[in-house]
């Protein structure tokens, strides 16, 4: 079985569902069910107009989006509850707005170079950094440091980084996602059969899984 899954390294509902997804792979594996899942991530921009280099405090962008600071911070602690339940910690309050194409063209690179389960640990990395450490994931040097600490050779991506390699891998997914009509993240497709919709609970992902591994 392969998944993919477009979601974006800034999408508070792409954490809280990868969080339910990996557990709903867990939660068959202590069915019994053995059978390989690959899960590969594609890259989706939910502020590709995000300056590069220049964060700022997410709630600012949201005030904006959303018609000040008040909504704003209702909207940013109910995810972070959210978050919470699924033992996940937002630190919202320090978030840095960003763009995300350095974090995608990364993200392939290691699917590339290191395949699908390295990916995934790279990208839960590249959430925590923005959701609980308050970096800037639109930083090269911050991109790279991450691929570091879960192993990865840092320095070689840094420097791909400045590079004009991956935008391309990175346009192929967007273009993917609008074959699809896919138009909001998380979206999880199964063996290009099943699309999940949004960060379910994990009883749906555990039902769908399921379905899709019996037909």
């Amino acid at each position: 079985m392969r998944v993919e899954i477009w979601s974006d390294v800034v999408c508070p509902w792409c954490f809280i569902g990868k969080r339910r997804f990996d557990n709903a792979i867990e939660v068959l594996r202590q069915k019994g069910i053995t059978e390989p899942i690959e899960v590969v991530f594609k890259a989706y921009q939910l502020d590709p107009s995000a300056p590069v280099g220049q964060p700022t405090p997410v709630v600012e962008g949201y005030a904006k989006k959303f018609g000040g600071r008040e909504r704003a911070e209702q909207i940013l602690n109910h995810v972070t509850n959210v978050a919470a339940a699924d033992n996940i910690e937002f630190k919202m309050d320090i978030a840095l707005r960003a763009n995300t194409i350095l974090a995608h063209r990364a993200l392939h690179w290691v699917l590339e170079h290191h395949g699908a389960v390295t990916q995934a640990i790279f990208k839960e990395r590249l959430m925590r950094a923005y959701f609980s450490d308050g970096l800037n994931v639109g930083d090269a040097d911050v991109v790279a440091q991450c691929a570091t600490e879960v192993g990865l050779d840092g320095e070689t991506i840094r420097a791909w980084l400045d590079t004009d390699e991956g935008f391309d891998a990175v346009e192929q997914d967007l273009q993917g996602a609008a074959m699809r009509e896919i138009t909001a993240v998380p979206s999880f497709v199964i063996d290009d059969r099943f699309l999940i919709p949004g960060a379910q609970d994990v009883d749906v992902f555990v039902n769908v899984l399921e379905r899709a591994l019996t037909r």
